[in-house]
């Protein structure tokens, strides 16, 4: 199957202005011929326009995913390419749940690349994840204000020990606990915990199911740890999700599958990179949704096209 460079070859071959869709649409189609399952991608464009507003997960795209849904025979369950950064907690939560609503435990999360924050946190709804020697998950510790919610309240302790132990400390952490909000330790609490009973309560009903509370308890840990994986974008591994209990297939296993996930992987990437489109949800059948940045650099709202439509 193509790589980088070929797939952009085939693209200006077709000298076309919808050239980037019929390439890409081409490549998803094959791939779900393949697997004989429907097949959503969920790309963001983080890494190519990592300025604009809107590549991170939030609340309209579940209006994405019930436009790509729609009319799909939800019987062949679902394979869920996904790409992105993370982004809004209550957003993830909302998307796992209706994604299991429609495809019951039938939901694999395959990941050509990147699925980090709330985005592995999202993989946790899957019955597996498929993953390569390339696609790396992140730690699932949520942000406040940009913020590791575990890192305030690992600090805030810190703080309250050292001044308990020594009131001579107390002129030296004032200026730091003088910035925090009046509710700022409340959130990061909540954060935490929903973070987790999330996770926890997916894991258990799926790809975890008939494990122990204990079991799942402390695998939730091992994605949530913010002192093991020290910064919140941390790359895992396939070895690192495998060795932390999660259910991993290898990319690698299947020539074929690799082939086409990768080239569709290619196709989107080559989108974002040559067109304004910033983040695009879509479906074998080449239904999509698609979130473009305009002229004047502000997000337009998204837009849903059919095949027939060509969008660049």
């Amino acid at each position: 199957m193509p790589g980088w460079e070929s797939v952009l070859q085939e693209i200006k071959s077709l000298n076309r202005p919808e050239a980037l869709d019929i390439v890409r649409r081409k490549y998803l189609k094959l791939l779900a011929d393949k697997t004989q399952r429907n097949i959503i991608a969920y790309y963001s464009g983080f890494l190519t326009k990592p300025m604009v507003e809107g590549t991170t997960i939030y609340d309209n795209d579940v209006n994405s995913f019930m436009t790509v849904i729609h009319n799909l025979d939800r019987s062949k369950g679902l394979d869920l390419i996904l790409h992105t950064q993370g982004g809004d907690l209550a957003a993830t939560e909302c998307i796992g749940n209706y994604l299991y609503a429609m495809f019951g435990n039938d939901v694999r999360v395959i990941i050509p690349q990147l699925a980090m924050s709330a985005g592995t946190l999202l993989c946790c709804m899957s019955n597996s994840i498929i993953m390569g020697k390339q696609s790396s998950l992140g730690p699932i510790d949520p942000q406040i204000r940009g913020i590791p919610a575990q890192g305030v309240l690992n600090e805030f302790e810190q703080a309250r020990k050292e001044m308990a132990e020594n009131p001579a400390t107390i002129p030296l952490w004032q200026p730091i606990i003088s910035q925090y909000t009046p509710t700022l330790i409340g959130e990061c609490q909540n954060a935490v915990e929903m973070t987790k009973k999330i996770a926890h309560h997916w894991l258990l009903r799926n790809m975890l199911y008939g494990h122990t509370e204990e079991e799942v308890t402390q695998i939730v840990q091992r994605l949530n740890e913010h002192n093991s994986s020290y910064v919140h974008n941390r790359h895992f591994s396939k070895d690192d999700i495998k060795q932390f209990g999660l259910t991993v297939q290898s990319l690698e296993d299947d020539n074929t599958f690799q082939d086409l996930v990768l080239t569709v992987h290619h196709a989107y990437m080559l989108t974002m990179e040559h067109t304004t489109v910033y983040k695009i949800v879509e479906n074998q059948n080449g239904i999509g949704v698609f979130s473009q940045v305009s002229q004047n650099t502000f997000p337009t709202p998204p837009i849903a096209v059919k095949k027939s439509m060509p969008r660049f």
